[in-house]
């Protein structure tokens, strides 16, 4: 696969608390790193600046400076002030933007507690979710992560590792959980879902379960901040029927917006703007495929009541 100085970033991620499978090979770039590297990549090349120069003003090498501009290796701070003099960059706002991203980029997350159980793949994972100002997902099989219960979790994650002991399925479960708080906090992002029907009918841990489980998106449902809408069976043929995918946007004008899709042996990572748009316009087409908020709402109602009956 391409790396992610190339044009599409392809990365392994495990499936412990979430949808993929093996660990990565090669650590992720940060989301952080990334966004550092690609500014002063473009920094550079709009100064007429050659890499072999950028390096010799810094005391590396030509590969220092495509790992660095790729995302995979630090940058310091007297790096990034010798890089910005040599490129002629006089906006002060601008330099005390990259210093700052380059600060954050060594800060710890909340998951970092986590660190023994959770690979590096999965933790750029969670930085990503965590970082984005946009969330938008397309599920067909599952409640997605972010809007499971804990006994929906649970069942989820046990079926999935069978080999793990209970400790173990607790730590991830409390790993989902604790996701969840990026929906809660005061910067919390947009957050849009489009589920399949066959989400809500997919009996995960019996009928009470399920009924907890529906009963909370009608709860947390509160367009346009978090938006729930379903594609209904009836509908047939829609834009979703590849599979599931998570579209990450960011807020800042040198992010880059990030597609995630999951596989049964890990995940794959598109960050080229031709893929991602092709994405976006996926999911508009998804959002107008699927019944209008309100009406999703009255339809997960109606399968929440049939499971209660049962309970």
């Amino acid at each position: 696969m391409p790396s992610i100085g190339g044009v599409v970033c392809a990365t392994l991620v495990p499936n412990t608390p979430a949808e993929g499978v093996a660990l990565p090979s090669h650590p992720r770039p940060t989301v952080r790193r990334r966004r550092l590297g690609s500014e002063l990549k473009r920094l550079r090349e709009e100064a007429g600046v050659k890499m072999e120069a950028a390096a010799e003003e810094i005391g590396g090498d030509k590969s220092k400076i495509s790992r660095q501009e790729n995302g995979r290796q630090r940058v310091t701070k007297l790096e990034i002030q010798a890089l910005l003099d040599l490129y002629g960059v006089q906006d002060q706002r601008l330099r005390t933007a990259l210093t700052t991203l380059a600060r954050e980029g060594r800060r710890k997350g909340w998951w970092a507690q986590y660190s023994v159980i959770l690979p590096d793949g999965f933790q750029e994972r969670l930085a990503i979710e965590s970082d984005a100002a946009r969330i938008h997902v397309f599920q067909p099989l599952l409640v997605p992560g972010l809007l499971q219960t804990l006994e929906y979790a649970t069942e989820s994650i046990r079926a999935v590792e069978k080999n793990a002991g209970e400790e173990q399925i607790e730590s991830y479960v409390s790993v989902r959980m604790s996701r969840q708080e990026i929906l809660r906090r005061d910067s919390a992002p947009q957050y849009v879902c489009i589920l399949d029907e066959a989400v809500l009918r997919r009996e995960i841990g019996g009928p009470e379960t399920m009924a907890s489980q529906l009963e909370k998106l009608i709860e947390v449902n509160s367009p346009p901040e978090l938006t729930i809408q379903v594609i209904p069976f009836g509908h047939g043929w829609h834009a979703g029927l590849d599979g599931a995918f998570s579209l990450y946007s960011y807020p800042d004008p040198m992010d880059l917006d990030v597609v995630n899709l999951d596989y049964l042996d890990g995940a794959l990572y598109l960050e080229e703007d031709g893929p991602v748009e092709r994405y976006k316009l996926a999911f508009d087409d998804l959002r107008a495929s699927a019944l209008p908020s309100r009406r999703s709402m009255e339809l997960i109602s109606q399968v929440a009541r049939d499971f209660k009956q049962r309970t």
